[in-house]
């Protein structure tokens, strides 16, 4: 997979950078890929980074937007409500989470929302990255200034776990065992992606969301 897509864009710095930018793949695939086709440490930290950083101002901008114009088109209203509904209730449940852990008392609400969303960027899994935790923030109602703390720093934190981890990999097998570990992040972002789908499907949106 590495080869086939440094082939196709055949920039080894061009093709981390554009990578990161993608659903999905975002950070933890283009610094997986990046270290694959030979980029140094931190190089290919920090174009993933930057790339995958990049991408939370505009989703933090049109998201709602979007999300509001596709509920006047007829044909796809449904989809778009239900996709809405999805968004506050993983927000809300972020929320929740952090009252949940006895820090309700500790911070502010916007404190709170911002550490909700810096937790979830920053732990490297599947669904959990800038894309998704951008949405939470735009749905907890946060300012932009309030999320540019928390994505960035949840966006660093993230980062450096998979490019250490990444280091660890390449360090005790081979370098070419990237190109698996690669596979393995693609299949388990698709089956994210379907779970979520499915419960988006399902999820039953009430009509006073906005």
């Amino acid at each position: 997979m590495v080869e086939i897509i440094s082939n196709l864009i055949n920039n080894e710095y061009w093709a981390t950078l554009i990578m990161s930018l993608i659903p999905l793949i975002e950070l933890k695939g283009a610094i997986v890929f990046g270290r694959g086709v030979g980029l140094e440490f931190f190089t290919s930290l920090a174009l993933a980074y930057v790339g995958s950083t990049i991408v939370f101002i505009p989703i933090y901008f049109l998201l709602k937007p979007l999300l509001k114009l596709l509920k006047k088109i007829k044909f796809i209203s449904g989809i778009a409500e239900k996709a809405e509904h999805y968004c506050k209730v993983t927000a809300d449940s972020a929320l929740e989470k952090q009252k949940a852990n006895g820090k309700a008392g500790k911070f502010s609400e916007t404190r709170l929302k911002q550490f909700g969303v810096y937790v979830f960027v920053a732990i490297p899994l599947p669904m959990t990255g800038i894309w998704m935790g951008t949405a939470i923030a735009a749905f907890l109602d946060l300012k932009f200034k309030d999320v540019i703390l928390p994505a960035t720093l949840g966006n660093l934190t993230a980062g450096i776990i998979i490019a250490v981890l990444t280091e660890i990999c390449a360090t005790i097998w081979t370098i070419a065992v990237l190109d698996y570990i690669l596979y393995v992040l693609f299949a388990l972002a698709i089956v994210m992606l379907i779970i979520m789908i499915i419960k988006v499907a399902l999820s039953k949106p009430k009509k006073d969301v906005k």
